[in-house]
């Protein structure tokens, strides 16, 4: 029911190199995070299991209320809330450790509101871990994100509230890049039809669900072309200092 390939499926195999690369913030989190962690945006709970090995005790928050009770059944220690964010109005101050929120900041309206809860309910000295995909590697418009930054762009906004930004990024090694670049030669063939550059005037929810099913078409494509798409495994992904020239940034913000 929610595999989309915005939501991106762990058992879809041409699914697999997003997966993987949505994945590996969850291993670089685990080794950072304690205590009490919030994660806004956790979905069906892809790196949930390292999290609560990680936390003395672990939040989830999202707005999918299915997905948030189905969570709740299998991990009866955690706790879940079902909410439309921001703001995180249910949350008080000082309350978190850690958040963490990979891959959702792009699908909020009033980003600014959504940085300033995050600070809010941090305890002092406590940190925001935040992933987002860089706007430059992006191939084509994608419907379903509200907005996509650039590097200094994103800096900026964290730097409203926080006063010490990390930035780091999500990169992929030679594999990773392989497979870019076949994905980015393979939708410059659908995209070169758009002759009205209709994916950028158009309105976003009118786009969606066309994106899904020519973004599925092309993953299936690129999966049995050669089979790369399924040899690409979390390892293959790394943290890199230099986020402007990573596929997504990996920022810290400490309170």
């Amino acid at each position: 029911m929610y595999k989309t390939t915005e939501i991106t499926s762990a058992d879809i195999a041409s699914d697999n190199p997003v997966h993987q690369r949505l994945l590996f913030p969850y291993t670089e989190a685990a080794k950072r995070v304690g205590g009490n962690v919030l994660e806004i945006g956790c979905g069906w709970g892809r790196g949930l299991h390292l999290l609560t090995e990680a936390a003395d005790h672990y939040t989830g928050i999202d707005k999918n209320a299915d997905l948030i009770n189905a969570l709740g059944k299998a991990y009866p220690k955690a706790k879940f809330i079902q909410a439309n964010i921001p703001p995180l109005s249910t949350l008080p101050d000082n309350t978190f450790d850690y958040i963490v929120t990979f891959q959702v900041i792009e699908h909020i309206e009033n980003d600014d509101l959504f940085v300033k809860e995050c600070y809010r309910v941090l305890k002092p000295g406590g940190k925001l871990l935040l992933t987002t995909v860089n706007k430059t590697f992006s191939l084509s418009r994608n419907p379903w994100h509200v907005r996509e930054y650039v590097a200094d762009e994103l800096k900026n906004l964290m730097g409203t509230y926080f006063p010490t930004v990390e930035t780091q990024g999500v990169h992929g090694n030679e594999k990773v890049m392989t497979y870019y670049a076949q994905n980015k030669a393979s939708v410059a063939k659908f995209t070169r039809w758009d002759f009205l550059d209709l994916q950028h005037r158009l309105p976003r929810r009118l786009l969606q669900l066309p994106y899904d099913l020519m973004n599925r078409m092309n993953r299936n494509r690129l999966l049995n072309q050669d089979s790369l798409a399924a040899q690409i495994d979390v390892t293959d992904y790394f943290i890199s200092q230099d986020p402007a020239g990573s596929l997504d940034f990996f920022y810290t913000g400490e309170k």
